[in-house]
């Protein structure tokens, strides 16, 4: 099938125009409606098959793939799920037909969650599927490594641009100064240096030295730092709005954020969070002028495109739950005053929103004049020619099935889950493992042990065992925060016994997944040997410890003695808790 924009001669369809030429030309041709539609930045999913999901069709949340495109004027969508290749790049082509196929034929931009690991939150990031599977930014962060950074960005941006996502909603670059918080298995840790360093590697490969046509345009999250949630609560959830900053260490959050504008990122995400405490206003970042305006914008000099993070105008219904919009501080505003908010404060975008109609309500109020719609309207047409979408926004499908998940890329995934698994304790030096022993093993597939030893059914039969778990924590009832892992970090006493009782019976290698800072001093004290994993196949693990690959992690984060400890310590302070079993850094080399 062969696909055509829409191409009637204005200067802003052609390509040997100047960007900012072109910019004026459509901007002067475009109604209030479709100026305001192009302000909202919203979920889409797609069919198996590559085909539109449309009115009525049945999914996480209602959607109207052509009642958006078409009478809504809306051209920005992150795709939800995960599909093949062939399907995604089928569909991204049909939307980019149906796009050109509107009056003024403005091309579609499609973003995507980060999916190149092993997490499948429906509100955060999807497992890689068929894309190459890495540690999560975690075990980056645990290798210290730029260029492996710069690396694993550069296949993402390649793999993206086969099936045509443009925004990657990502890199997520808060600290993790607060253990209990759910979100930090997608940041590079607690070190504000080490973040700093590892952005800059990653805006430039995603985006190259600048924005330009072989670009995926790097969204950095969240401004000003979403990691010190009061009591480590997700702001997602109303009992998580308040962000706290007892410790005085409210610049350091920054730091991440400076570099990453630096680097020349193209695109912002303030957070949820309402600051309690300080000389901001209470109110949510997102609808915060001083932050967005007056500290993102006019001090540290962003000019790029601000979109909110999803949810801060209109009551949404997820799973089939109620979730109330996320307008911490001004929950008794209108939709349409929190609209006129948002873009006094300085945004540009409405994520997860499709209310252009509010919008279109303000301007002929006169509450919103429409040069303020213009000036967010430069800033996105700018990024939507140096992307090039505009001369070309189609992508081949047979190419998108050879990229997604190709050999090279996948081998240096793989590469880097090994090296990213982090020792942290190997008595008697119980690691690496040699000849062939009796394996029992716990959370790992059984097929993943012939290559290295004979697989028993028990405990009493077994030379060696091997269990794998994963960070503790408070199942919640609300479908959508169950994504959510918060609250406790320690094993309850009847998750333990038999744990421990298995450390008592047999030496035991320990493999515990971090998405979180689990207190584990008990496991870490019994068993053999204790490595943290980050993202990591059975493969990848059992290959390190049989020595056939080479553990090089440091911890990202320390790990806290105790719950108590834990509740001491200040949610913005890095690695505040009082003793810690291992502290930030830790790992052993073999």
């Amino acid at each position: 099938m062969k696909f055509t924009v829409r191409n009637e001669g204005h200067p802003y369809q052609n390509p040997e125009n100047p960007i900012p030429l072109r910019v004026e030309d459509l901007l002067a041709r475009m109604t209030v409606e479709e100026k305001a539609g192009q302000l909202f930045h919203t979920m889409l999913a797609m069919k198996p098959d590559g085909s539109t999901v449309e009115k009525g069709d049945a999914g996480m949340v209602p959607l109207d793939t052509t009642g958006m495109l078409h009478a809504q004027h809306m051209t920005h969508f992150n795709l939800l799920g995960t599909y093949e290749p062939a399907a995604m790049a089928r569909w991204q082509n049909t939307l980019q037909a149906m796009a050109a196929d509107s009056r003024l034929g403005i091309p579609v931009t499609l973003s995507t969650d980060p999916r190149h690991a092993f997490t499948d939150n429906a509100g955060a990031s999807f497992n890689s599927g068929a894309f190459s599977a890495w540690p999560e930014p975690l075990g980056l962060a645990a290798l210290r490594d730029p260029q492996l950074v710069f690396d694993f960005a550069d296949t993402v941006r390649r793999e993206y641009l086969a099936v045509g996502f443009r925004v990657a909603l990502h890199p997520q670059i808060d600290l993790a100064s607060e253990p209990r918080w759910s979100r930090q298995n997608g940041t590079f840790g607690s070190d504000a240096a080490l973040t700093s360093q590892l952005v800059r590697a990653y805006v430039r490969g995603l985006q190259g030295d600048k924005l330009g046509r072989r670009s995926v345009s790097a969204m950095v999250k969240h401004f000003p730092g979403g990691g010190p949630q009061k009591d480590g609560e997700d702001p997602h959830f109303a009992h998580g709005k308040e962000q706290i900053y007892p410790g005085g260490m409210r610049d350091l959050h920054l730091e991440p954020f400076k570099a990453a504008i630096a680097a020349g990122c193209a695109q912002m995400m303030p957070y949820y969070g309402q600051p309690i405490g300080t000389d901001w206003e209470e109110v949510g970042f997102g609808l915060n002028k001083g932050v967005v305006q007056g500290l993102l914008r006019d001090t540290l000099g962003f000019d790029g495109i601000v979109c909110t993070d999803w949810g801060l105008i209109s009551e949404s219904e997820i799973f089939g739950e109620k979730h109330e919009a996320r307008a911490w501080g001004l929950e008794s505003l209108s939709e349409s005053e929190r609209v006129a908010r948002v873009l006094d404060a300085g945004c540009d975008q409405f994520g997860g929103e499709a209310r252009p109609e509010l919008v279109v309500e303000l301007v002929e109020s006169g509450r919103v004049p429409e040069y303020r719609l213009d000036a967010s309207l430069r800033r996105i047409l700018r990024e939507k020619f140096a992307l090039g979408l505009f001369d070309d926004p189609y992508v081949d499908v047979d190419l998108a099935a050879e990229t997604v998940g190709r050999a090279d890329f996948t081998e240096a995934g793989a590469k880097a889950q090994r090296r990213s698994l982090t020792l942290l304790k190997n008595a008697d030096a119980a690691l690496p493992v040699r000849g062939r022993p009796k394996l029992y093993v716990e959370n790992v597939a059984a097929e993943e042990v012939a290559p290295y030893g004979e697989l028993v059914s028990t405990p009493a039969e077994a030379d060696l065992a091997v269990l794998r778990l994963r960070t503790p924590y408070e199942p919640r009832a609300n479908k959508f925060e169950s994504f959510f892992h918060s609250g406790t970090l320690a094993f309850t006493d009847d998750e333990l016994k038999p744990i421990l009782a298995l450390l008592d019976a047999v030496p035991t290698v320990v493999c515990i997944n971090l998405e979180r800072a689990a207190v584990i001093p008990e496991i870490a004290e019994r068993a053999a040997a204790l490595i943290a994993d980050f993202g990591a196949s059975d493969a990848a693990l059992l290959d390190v410890v049989f020595g056939r690959a080479t553990p090089q992690g440091r911890l990202p984060f320390e790990l806290p003695r105790s719950m108590a400890a834990v509740e001491a310590s200040r949610p913005d302070v890095p690695n505040d808790t009082v003793d810690p079993v291992f502290p930030y850094g830790a790992g052993l080399s073999l």
